[in-house]
């Protein structure tokens, strides 16, 4: 049967001009490289070379044979560079799902040094995963899951980026006097801004209103970060966030932050990969870029 290695043999026979310098190339002896050529011309039923004293001459159906070679040869030799390039981590796709909406803000500053890193791997950051992560996880659908909310599974593995705390934020105009928390039935009495998110994924919600058995006032939902702090500044109402992210428009925005009950709620980022997946090295790098570009809590 016709495969790769006959190919090999004859593009080396036309390249080196004989049989002995053909071995060579390919690493193989005079006697097995002789031996596989008569074995394919057997199976043909058709000689491919001739002999003229020391040179060699291919007949024509060692040319249409020679033709196949340097057709197809090139493309083994590409796709088998891509491969390696694929295996050592050179190259390839990084898609990171997304359970965090403030992480947006994060995430740009590990993507700049990344790309930098792994010229050769491009990346997709799957924004129709951001509440069902973890399934697309499983699935091959995404490689790294960024949530502050692991779920720990045997095949899972979740790496602990950076800490922070979620507060409540408001207008520096409305404020709340000088008391250094705000309670439940403060909150209660307020419009509240968070993202388009069901409640019980939203930690205001799942960690402070519902256990005291409470609402927001009116409880409105924003997409955009920049937007929801617009309305919050213009004292439309407040909103929780991480205390870093409240940071980088306090001075612009004019806004105030307080901890939301007397101890506050602290939360951990998380980048999930699957446990086979863990020494790629473009993940690998990715993690421990991650982790450099982290923020401290406030």
């Amino acid at each position: 049967m016709l495969n790769r290695a006959h190919l090999e043999i004859l593009r080396a026979l036309r390249d080196e001009g004989s049989i002995s310098e053909a071995a060579s190339t390919l690493h193989l002896t005079q006697s097995a490289l002789s031996h596989s050529i008569r074995k394919l011309e057997h199976y043909l039923g058709v000689k491919l070379w001739l002999r003229q004293g020391r040179a060699l001459r291919l007949t024509r159906a060692g040319g249409i044979l020679l033709s196949l070679a340097d057709r197809t040869l090139p493309d083994f030799e590409h796709a088998e560079q891509l491969i390696g390039k694929l295996a050592s981590g050179e190259q390839g796709l990084l898609r990171i799902g997304m359970e965090c909406h403030p992480c947006y803000e994060w995430l740009h500053r590990s993507i700049a040094p990344f790309i930098a890193a792994f010229e050769g791997v491009d990346i997709d950051v799957k924004r129709q995963f951001q509440f069902d992560g973890l399934t697309a996880l499983l699935n091959h659908d995404i490689d790294v899951l960024i949530t502050p909310d692991p779920v720990f599974k045997p095949r899972l593995k979740f790496v602990p980026v950076f800490s922070y705390e979620l507060v409540l934020v408001c207008a520096q105009a409305q404020g709340f006097g000088e008391r250094r928390y705000i309670d439940a039935p403060t909150l209660a009495q307020q419009v509240l801004y968070t993202y388009p998110v069901a409640k019980e994924r939203l930690d205001v919600f799942s960690q402070f209103l519902l256990p005291a058995q409470l609402e927001p006032r009116e409880h409105k939902t924003v997409e955009s970060t920049d937007i929801m702090l617009q309305m919050v500044a213009a004292r439309r109402g407040v909103t929780a966030l991480p205390s870093w992210l409240v940071e980088q428009y306090k001075s612009t925005l004019r806004l105030r932050s307080y901890r939301l009950g007397r101890g506050g709620i602290h939360k951990q980022i998380y980048l999930g990969v699957r446990v086979e997946d863990q020494q790629v090295p473009y993940i690998k790098g990715f993690i421990k870029l991650a982790k450099e570009t982290g923020v401290e809590e406030a």
